[in-house]
């Protein structure tokens, strides 16, 4: 039996869910209120258990989600009596049974690694561990596209064959010390890949580091070995022309709106050409994406536009509010944003407060997950909202839902990597 705590955590429930399909027992504990990642686990019929630590049984093998510290309960009974993994540490062992591609950034990795196993499933069997709750895995799979995260430095567990790098900006700064501390990081999970990597060239972190692999650049500049050129875009659709070192491979007219969607496309593509797949089955395989749960979710409920994004960092938040406004340039834009990690909130107040002011209106919300103050940063929601002009702190009950409805046919851009699409369906029953 595997035993997930914290199984109700992106990653770990995608996981969950692989070990399950692949025949499996598995169980886990969490939180009892409602996570959006549960409903996959329920379908299948894992139990979900509240913490408790005499859920730990001796014949228990337990995987360890990345919110729990060494002194949380359960995890101290584990340690005691189990074979015990880190989540990062489990997945680095099964990676080692497939081809595996990895995607690695600050921003983009789960859109890139959804849009890499879309392409690769189109020509070879591929599972897949997507930070949005899903997972699929057999044991027949050739491919095994993985987010891989830098949160402690954890992708460091893992040795891929090819590595997508969107970009490094820095961000969990409760545990890195600096941007070089950031990209120390980043420089020594380049060495663990094993064939190939492909890098967004447009970023000055990125042009830093020094391969013993071969590595592409792809970006849309022509200072890159892959780019994006004679790029047209309307609001439903793009078109360009790909490049390689100025010799034009394909063109491409795809579904897809807004540069950073472009720059998650353009490291799939590299990746597509150096494995030689056919490309108008590639640009095929694109038409059939589907976006992954909780990135740029849009949802037309009565006369109102809801929009549902996990965007936690400051660059994020501002690429999600203008996107926005650009599909939506008649209605205003009301951002509803709930931050993770008070240590991420008091490192980014500027830039957080110059993303939320591209609003019309501005609405934040309390921290509230298990590992949002760990590191010992001491301030709540009111940090934020006095550095940001014009903002309300908002309440995550009735009254609050009760507010937001008086916004009838506005845009509104729900934002967290927590639980804060439960107060938009609140809005929708006063709606």
């Amino acid at each position: 039996m595997y035993y997930f705590i914290g199984i109700k955590g992106t990653g770990m429930a995608s996981l969950a869910i692989m070990l399950h399909d692949l025949g499996y027992e598995v169980c886990g504990s969490d939180q009892e209120k409602h996570f959006f990642t549960e409903d996959e686990l329920v379908k299948r019929g894992i139990q979900i258990y509240p913490f408790n630590e005499d859920n730990i049984k001796e014949s228990y093998t337990v995987i360890i989600g990345n919110a729990f510290l060494e002194d949380f309960p359960e995890v101290v009974r584990a340690r005691k009596l189990c074979k015990c993994y880190r989540y990062h540490e489990f997945l680095g062992e099964l990676m080692k049974d497939y081809r595996t591609v990895t995607v690695s950034g600050s921003h983009g990795k789960t859109t890139t690694t959804t849009l890499a196993k879309t392409v690769l499933s189109h020509f070879a069997k591929t599972g897949y561990l997507i930070g949005d709750g899903e997972g699929y895995l057999d044991r027949d799979c050739e491919y095994l596209c993985v987010e891989a995260d830098e949160f402690r430095r954890h992708f460091l567990s893992y040795h891929p064959e090819y590595a997508i790098i969107n970009n490094i900006e820095i961000d969990h700064v409760d545990y890195f010390k600096d941007e070089q501390d950031y990209f120390d990081s980043y420089q020594e999970f380049v060495h663990n890949v094993r064939e190939v990597v492909f890098y967004y060239g447009d970023d000055e972190w990125c042009r830093k580091l020094q391969f013993t692999t071969p590595a592409f650049s792809f970006g849309l500049t022509k200072g890159n070995d892959y780019y994006a050129d004679n790029v047209v875009t309307d609001s439903t659709s793009s078109s360009f022309d790909l490049m390689f070192r100025g010799e034009k491979l394909h063109h491409y007219d795809i579904p897809f709106v807004g540069d950073h969607l472009l720059i998650d496309i353009l490291g799939v593509l590299s990746l597509s050409y150096y494995l030689h797949l056919d490309q108008d089955k590639v640009e095929e395989a694109l038409h059939t994406y589907k976006g992954p749960k909780r990135r740029y979710v849009i949802e037309e409920y009565k006369d109102t536009i809801f929009i549902d994004d996990y965007a936690h960092h400051p660059t994020e938040v501002k690429v999600t509010i203008e996107a926005s406004r650009r599909r939506y340039p008649d209605r205003k834009i009301v951002a509803i944003f709930k931050p993770h990690r008070a240590s991420r909130v008091k490192y980014f107040a500027e830039q957080f407060r110059d993303a939320l002011l591209l609003a019309d209106e501005i609405y934040l919300l309390d921290f509230t997950s298990i590992d949002d103050k760990q590191d010992g940063t001491d301030i709540d929601i009111s940090y934020l909202a006095e550095r940001t002009p014009g903002s309300h702190i908002l309440s995550e009950d009735e009254e609050g839902a009760k507010l937001l409805a008086q916004y009838r046919g506005a845009c509104l851009v729900f934002m967290s990597s927590k639980d804060i699409y439960n107060i938009a369906q609140k809005v929708k029953e006063y709606l």
